[in-house]
């Protein structure tokens, strides 16, 4: 019973204190510039509950840099800060001053590169140490890369550590979800044989502590940044453009990102034609810059995906019904949130220009003769979208 063991009183207090910094991360769902519908204050509360387990698994279970295990952050019911739709996003902490080796199967996604990180003074850390791009790993005729992390220098595939590395994160974008398979890799520390700590109440107390406090301080720094594009809705800007910004930013490309408001009826042209790139992409989220569910709406497209008009244009529809176009992005029940165009490995980022039009006369505003879709095209798209999910994230 309570009392009987002499760390009660504290843990008590440090689980209370836990489940209070997670009520006041709540207040951020109604904050004044929060849109103060049904599905916004719905998803606003599921967000900081989803994020609990990341927060949980950063701060309180793969913590330390003496046993790093590469887990994913984001998945279909897990998301925070515009995942890319695309995307696989894993990641293990690190320290600097440490050895490790990352071996394995590099997989086939259209985009893959490797960062390590510093800390710094925002949720996800600080400026961006170094970064390999799929380009820059040299991989066997089998598949299989390894990678050094290390203060010192190593022959091979390396990335020179500081004193402040902090985390390495790995991204894989998949153009072709069906048939691009997913890196299968390990990370392992050289310096020492890893042993997990014991945990003890005060390291499970403070990392109790510290996940609330990511909670609330990571939904609260992306309501932040996402009010920066509200400011200018449809107009496209990129993280580069904002001052006083050290975000671990994707390498090798410009995310460009506005912020869209269609009521139900109206709609949103965005028009754009992409450069010769690497890999190339656009996703479509809400107002807590979550993806919508990607399992089973049309939110998105890339460079395999999506069908351009016969000159070049992407032509992008956002409406709260299916336009017949190929390119459809689906709200899903909002009437605002964020877009986001990827254009990496590319010479130039052409900016996406948009046009707000009635939704009853949409069909005047687009070109004569643009490219349609059938119903059984339509339903043919979504079925393949989950069956790509399920090969990406292997569930």
């Amino acid at each position: 019973m309570y009392g009987d063991n002499q760390n009660d009183e504290f843990l008590r207090a440090q689980w209370r204190e836990f489940c209070g910094q997670l009520a006041e991360a709540g207040d951020l769902v109604f904050r004044d510039t929060a849109p103060n519908n049904d599905i916004d204050r719905a998803k606003g509360l599921r967000l900081l509950a989803r994020n609990i387990a990341l927060g949980l698994q950063f701060k309180l279970e793969n913590n330390d840099p003496g046993c790093p295990e590469l887990l994913h952050y984001f998945d279909p019911v897990r998301k925070q800060g515009g995942d890319n739709t695309d995307a696989l996003y894993r990641g293990a902490p690190i320290n600097g001053e440490f050895t490790y080796k990352i071996t394995g199967y590099r997989g086939s996604a259209k985009y893959f590169a490797v960062t390590v990180l510093e800390d710094g003074n925002t949720p996800w850390g600080g400026g961006v140490v170094a970064s390999l791009m799929a380009a820059d790993i040299d991989v066997d005729e089998t598949g299989y890369f390894e990678i050094i992390l290390s203060p010192h220098a190593h022959s091979g595939n390396w990335i020179k550590t500081t004193p402040g590395s902090w985390r390495v994160t790995f991204r894989e974008f998949f153009a072709d979800w069906a048939n691009e398979a997913p890196m299968d890799a390990r990370i392992d520390i050289l310096d020492h044989e890893p042993q997990d700590q014991i945990p003890s109440p005060a390291s499970v107390a403070a990392g109790l502590i510290d996940a609330a406090r990511w909670v609330k301080e990571s939904t609260e720094y992306w309501a932040m940044m996402i009010a920066h594009w509200k400011k200018r809705p449809h107009q496209f800007m990129s993280y580069r453009q904002l001052e006083d910004n050290a975000i671990d930013a994707t390498p090798g490309g410009e995310p460009l990102i506005a912020y869209w408001q269609v009521a139900q009826n109206e709609a949103l042209i965005v028009r754009v034609r992409p450069p010769e790139a690497d890999y190339w992409a656009v996703e479509f989220g809400n107002h807590w810059w979550e993806t919508m569910d990607y399992r089973y709406r049309l939110c998105s497209t890339n460079c395999h995906h999506a069908v351009l008009e016969d000159s070049g244009e992407l032509l992008l529809v956002i409406s709260h019904d299916d336009p017949g176009v190929p390119n459809w992005l689906d709200p899903s029940g909002h009437e605002e949130g964020y877009i986001t165009v990827r254009w990496m490995g590319a010479a130039h980022y052409p900016q996406p220009v948009c046009e707000k039009v009635a939704r009853n006369n949409l069909e005047d505003h687009l070109p004569q003769g643009h490219k349609t879709i059938s119903s059984e095209q339509r339903i043919a798209q979504l079925r393949a979208r989950r069956a790509g999910v399920l090969n990406r994230f292997k569930v």
